[in-house]
C-alpha cells in the first residue's frame, strides 16, 4: 500500500457504520498518520502488519509525545481501518484487534444515586406550586403543565436511563402503549432499542397525552397564534426552536431540592446503568443502555467496585 491511499471506500464504510462526519474525518486523518509512519518504517505491505510492528507504532507514538489516552485513540481508529480491510476480504484477521494500551484511567462516576434515591426523585417531583400566604401569585397554568411534562421526563430518566438527546427526539409514534414499550431511535452516540415501560408509566403517559399535553398545545397556540396546535414530538416546548437543554436545566433545579447530590442527567443515567449491572448480564445492560460497544458498558463496573469499597469501609472499618 502506498502513502497516497484512496480512502473513498473506507469513507463509505464508515458512513454505513453510522459515524458522524467529524469522527470519519478524525479516523481518516489518524489512518493517514499511521500509514505515513509505516512508510517511514519501510513497511510496504501494511495489510500484512505484524503484531510486533503494531507495538512498534505504539512505542514510536509514545516516544514522540503522545499520551497513553491519545495512543489508545490512535489504535481505535486504526482498528476501524483493519476491520474495513477484513470486510473487504483483503485480510483475514485484524492485527490490532486485541491490543490494548495499559495505564489509562477509566471514567469513574462519583456520587452514584441508589435505586431508592432515584425513585425518590420521581415520586417527589412536584407537579403543583405551593403559594406563600398573603403573596399574590400570577397565573401558573403554563408552569404547572410544564411540571407535569417534566415528571414524565424524570420517569424516563430514572427507569430507562435515557440521554438528553434521546428524550428530545422521542416522537408520538415511538410509543407502543398497548404493548407497554417505547422505541428509542438511534442517535450519534447510542444505538436504537425498544424498552419496556413500567405499568404506572403507561398510565401516566396516557394521562399526559390526553390531558396535560393537549392543554399545553392549546395554551401555546393561544399565546403564539402562528404555531400549529399539533406537534409530533412527545415533549412539546413553548417555542419550537427552544433548546431541550433549557427543560433539563430547570428540571435539575427541582431535583436538587429533593436531593442535593443530584449533579446532572449523565449522573442519573450512570446510576441507572450501575443498578442494571446488579440485575442483568453485561450484554443485556449494553442493549438497555444503547451502548454500541460492550467496553462502554464495562466502564460502569467501576461504580460497583466503588460501592463495594464503601460498604467494606462502612460495615468493616479497619
Amino acid at each position: 500500500m502506498q502513502q497516497q491511499y484512496d480512502y473513498s471506500k473506507f469513507n463509505e464504510y464508515l458512513q454505513l457504520k453510522g459515524y458522524s462526519k467529524e469522527t470519519i474525518a478524525t479516523t481518516i486523518n489518524t489512518v493517514t498518520y499511521f500509514t505515513k509512519w509505516a512508510t517511514g518504517e519501510n513497511i510496504t505491505e501494511i495489510e500484512e502488519l505484524s503484531y510486533s510492528e503494531a507495538l512498534g507504532f505504539i512505542q514510536w507514538s509514545s516516544k514522540h509525545g503522545a499520551s497513553q489516552k491519545t495512543v489508545a485513540n490512535y489504535l481505535l481508529h486504526v482498528r476501524k481501518f483493519y476491520d474495513f480491510l477484513v470486510s473487504e476480504k483483503q485480510i483475514e484477521t485484524n492485527p490490532v484487534a486485541h491490543i490494548k494500551v495499559q495505564g489509562i484511567k477509566r471514567k469513574v462516576y462519583y456520587n452514584i444515586l441508589t435505586p431508592e434515591e432515584l425513585q425518590q426523585l420521581y415520586h417527589e417531583y412536584p407537579t403543583t406550586i405551593e403559594h406563600e400566604a398573603g403573596k399574590i401569585i400570577p397565573p401558573q397554568e403554563r408552569n404547572i403543565l410544564c411540571r407535569k411534562r417534566n415528571k414524565i421526563i424524570v420517569s424516563l430518566l430514572v427507569h430507562q436511563g435515557l440521554r438528553t438527546e434521546e428524550l428530545a427526539a422521542i416522537m408520538l409514534q415511538d410509543l407502543q402503549l398497548r404493548e407497554g414499550t417505547i422505541t428509542i431511535q438511534k442517535k450519534r452516540r447510542t444505538a436504537a432499542r425498544t424498552m419496556r415501560l413500567e405499568s404506572h408509566q403507561v398510565y401516566e403517559l396516557m394521562d399526559y397525552l390526553h390531558v396535560a399535553r393537549k392543554e399545553y398545545l392549546q395554551l401555546r397556540k393561544k399565546h403564539n397564534p402562528a404555531l400549529e396546535e399539533t406537534d409530533d414530538k412527545l415533549f412539546v416546548q413553548w417555542f419550537k426552536a427552544e433548546k431541550f437543554h433549557n427543560i433539563t436545566q430547570m428540571l435539575l433545579q427541582h431535583l436538587r431540592k429533593i436531593n442535593s447530590k443530584v449533579k446532572n442527567v449523565d449522573q442519573i443515567r450512570a446510576s441507572v446503568i450501575t443498578a442494571w449491572l446488579k440485575q442483568y448480564d453485561l450484554r443485556k445492560v449494553q442493549y438497555l443502555a444503547g451502548h454500541k460497544y460492550v467496553s462502554s458498558t464495562e466502564e460502569y463496573k467501576e461504580n460497583l467496585i466503588d460501592e463495594l469499597q464503601d460498604d467494606v469501609t462502612k460495615f468493616h472499618p479497619l
